[in-house]
Formats: C-alpha cells, structure tokens, sequence
C-alpha cells in the first residue's frame, strides 16, 4: 500500500499478486497511510518503489496544504517538522495521529486502509 500523484491528484495504491491499482485518496486517507508507514505498520515496499522521506515529506506538506483547519494544520507542521528532524518513526506518528479529525480517533489507521485495499481491489 502506498501513494502517487498523477497529475495534481493523489492516489491511493495497492499491490497485488497480479496488478497494482490505484484509486482516489482524500487526506485522511492519506494521513492513514503516514501514519502507517511511520508506525512500520506493513511490510516493506521493493526498494524501486518505497516512499522515501522526501516522498512523505510532500505528502504531509500537501495535507498541510490541504487543512483548513488551523490547530490540525499546525499539528501537521509539527510532523512535518518531526519527519525533517529525522525523529524515530514512532514519534512521527504519533504527531501525525493527533492531527486526524476527531470522527476518525477511534478508527484504526491500519484498519481503514485495509477496508479501502479490499474495496479497491474488490472491482477488479
């Protein structure tokens, strides 16, 4: 599981056996997929197509972007800040996990992006 940008959009990407598929990512998603990535939530990528930090670093600069909210956009900053800082991966997520909107709190990141790998891959 992973993110690209095509065009301007930000896609949500999901390996299988057979395919790689790709659907739209709004930004919880995306910040779902940070934080599992910081966390080490799933296995590792092939090097040729691992995010590296620069890649999250844009990422979390776009939702940074993308928040109008003031407190969760500076709770963003603070990852981003983290994630430039080089700090361990636990702490970057968890700065990140504090910047999801409060509906979302007690869903699992890991969780919601499995649900949106299995509707993704579910049409083809």
């Amino acid at each position: 599981m992973g993110f690209a940008v095509r065009g301007d959009a930000w896609r949500y990407v999901v390996g299988t056996d057979d395919a790689v598929r790709d659907g739209p990512a709004d930004a919880e998603l995306l910040l779902a997929l940070a934080i599992a990535h910081f966390a080490e939530a799933f296995d590792e990528a092939p090097p040729d197509i691992e995010a590296t930090q620069s890649d999250l670093s844009r990422l979390v600069r776009h939702l940074i972007g993308a928040q109008p909210d003031g407190p969760r956009r500076a709770l963003l900053g603070e990852a981003l800040d983290a994630i430039d800082d080089g700090l361990a991966g636990d702490a970057v997520a968890g700065r990140l996990a504090a910047a999801r909107s409060a509906g979302r709190d007690r869903n699992d990141p890991v969780d919601e992006l499995l649900a949106a790998a299995r509707e993704l891959t579910a049409g083809g």
